[in-house]
């Protein structure tokens, strides 16, 4: 099979699946009996692909599950046009749970209490769990046995990232209001968040993702506190 038609078979792949395809996945698509590309083949293929994109409106990202073809983060403003509902936007507890967890993960629910200095909002937990961004991964070996709580593969997909890694470091960070700039990235061309207005309290309703309980938003977060550990 020509390396031009592999490519091909790849970018069309990408371009059909609509999630994000790694290098096994893309090994299946040649049936057994063809041309059976190598591994190196299937990077080779997608770093061309990679070039071909350099000066278009989309791009190739790998991420943790894999590879996609999406659309460049500058290009958002035009794009996000073609829908007309508002995006979901995240209430500064959320978040400041969200990079705590990924931050110092696994992390229990009174540990994240201890940094913030607020309870912990179940509401935060489901939403962040049925988002599929944070998981149980154990129970911390004291007394009730509370469960820990760690970031998944699509935590990484939704940000962009492939790694842990790819978080920026708390040393690179003045304040939180950084990490919730740094953390409150959208795919590209699917969600623009809006600037929330300085007096809008963190439970009211609509478009917002936002928790019940009575938590200020003058909450804050001691980034010294939080470890810079971060696991795969």
């Amino acid at each position: 099979m020509n390396p031009d038609i592999v490519k091909k078979v790849i970018e069309a792949a990408l371009l059909a699946s609509g999630k994000p395809l790694n290098i096994d996945k893309l090994m299946h698509l040649f049936a057994a009996g063809d041309f059976q590309p190598e591994k190196n083949d299937i990077r080779k293929a997608l770093a061309e692909i990679g070039e071909d994109c350099h000066d278009r409106g989309i791009e190739l990202k790998e991420i943790a599950s894999g590879f996609r073809l999406q659309v460049r983060e500058d290009m958002a403003p035009w794009v996000s046009r073609l829908w007309e509902e508002k995006p979901q936007r995240y209430t500064r507890a959320l978040l400041e749970t969200l990079a705590l967890i990924a931050y110092r993960q696994p992390a229990t629910r009174g540990e994240i209490e201890n940094v913030r200095g607020v309870a912990v909002s179940s509401n935060i937990i489901k939403t962040l769990t049925e988002r599929e961004w944070i998981k149980v991964v154990g129970h911390r070996d004291v007394p009730g046995k509370p469960s820990m709580y760690g970031t998944t593969k699509q935590f990484l997909d939704y940000f962009n990232l492939k790694s842990l890694d790819e978080l920026p470091s708390l040393a690179e960070l003045r304040d939180f209001e950084t990490i919730n700039a740094e953390l409150d990235l959208q795919l590209p061309g699917l969600e623009m968040p809006e600037q929330e207005s300085p007096d809008k309290s963190e439970s009211n309703e609509g478009n917002e993702i936002a928790d019940n309980s009575s938590e200020s938003e003058s909450s804050s977060v001691n980034v010294d506190e939080v470890s810079a550990e971060k696991v795969d």
